[in-house]
């Protein structure tokens, strides 16, 4: 039986000071909050007292120059962003449906399974279901852990690492991601017998910013073989400007390796011949266990499953 007697309930929690609460931690204080939900200002600083006295503690921090969020606040704060996230869904799936629409499902995926992956499960999830409208968004793991957890995204397949909270996740692994070494057709290190990384160690490199994983590693390999690091870099993770960059110089790209054989089948890069001892981590299908999942969130979610278990030859299953 549906339990009617929450807390905020009794404590009549209103939709408004769930946005009031947001909007002051993106604004910075109640006077800016109160203008950016066409209210008064006194009428906002009656809503916060309200819910802080309901919760008997206090959310924000008032100082000179604006309000801080105390940690009670950071915690509402995080779950009101989650609870207007899931009404907009509510509403967007309820018109979707109106419209005649099957729903709708939002995805995202770091680069690789974002290249590999998504286009074949979106394509059998299209033909079965035309009208189901899909958003994907590509983006770093860091970036798409904190959509879901904010409740923008409904699964992603990316990569979950030590500082990321798990709560309420559940991740099955799919695959691990080589690395290749890529440069421009026709680049001089293409002709190289017997390639090392001796014979790269002095030269221009594109690699991802510091503190990556894969920055660490990069930098790793080359002094587990007594080499010095390279010095001459371009930090970035930006696709279109790493290819472009390959392509009219001498730099060496640090790309993943179906997207770097991706671009080499279109002619755009040129892998060279040699195995770098590092890997990327392995990634997977990362769903929530604290929420319903709409019926075409569940549609996409087994044609990702099926793909993946043709394209990476796993049982999905097996590894939750």
């Amino acid at each position: 039986m549906t339990n009617y007697t929450h807390w905020f309930i009794r404590a009549r929690l209103k939709t408004r000071q769930l946005l009031l609460l947001v909007a002051i931690a993106e604004e910075g204080n109640i006077h800016r909050a109160a203008e950016v939900l066409h209210m008064t200002q006194p009428a906002a600083s009656k809503l916060l007292k309200d819910l802080e006295d309901v919760l008997d503690v206090s959310l924000f921090d008032r100082l000179p120059r604006g309000m801080r969020p105390t940690w009670y606040g950071e915690a509402m704060i995080r779950h009101a962003r989650v609870a207007l996230a899931s009404l907009n869904q509510a509403h967007d799936e309820v018109q979707a449906l109106k419209a005649g629409r099957f729903g709708q499902v939002s995805i995202g995926a770091i680069t690789t399974p974002g290249l590999m992956l998504l286009p074949q499960a979106i394509s059998v999830v299209k033909q079965a279901h035309p009208t189901l409208r899909v958003s994907l968004l590509i983006e770093t793991s860091d970036v798409l852990m904190e959509r879901m957890a904010q409740g923008k995204i409904d699964m992603l397949v990316a990569r979950l690492f030590a500082q990321h909270d798990k709560t309420a996740l559940r991740y099955q692994a799919l695959a691990e991601e080589p690395v290749l070494a890529v440069v421009r057709p026709g680049h001089p290190l293409l002709g190289v017998d017997g390639l090392s990384l001796r014979d790269l160690a002095n030269r221009s490199w594109i690699v991802p910013p510091e503190g990556s994983v894969l920055r660490h590693r990069f930098d790793l390999m080359f002094r587990e073989e007594g080499l010095d690091s390279p010095v001459d870099l371009i930090e970035t993770t930006a696709l279109l400007f790493v290819t472009k960059m390959i392509g009219q110089g001498e730099a060496i790209g640090l790309l993943a390796g179906d997207v770097g054989r991706y671009y080499e089948q279109h002619g755009i890069v040129a892998v060279l011949p040699i195995e770098l001892p590092c890997r990327m981590d392995a990634f997977g299908i990362i769903t929530r266990t604290d929420r319903p999942m709409s019926p075409a969130a569940k549609v996409m979610l087994g044609a990702l499953k099926a793909k993946a278990a043709e394209i990476y030859g796993v049982d999905i299953e097996a590894a939750a």
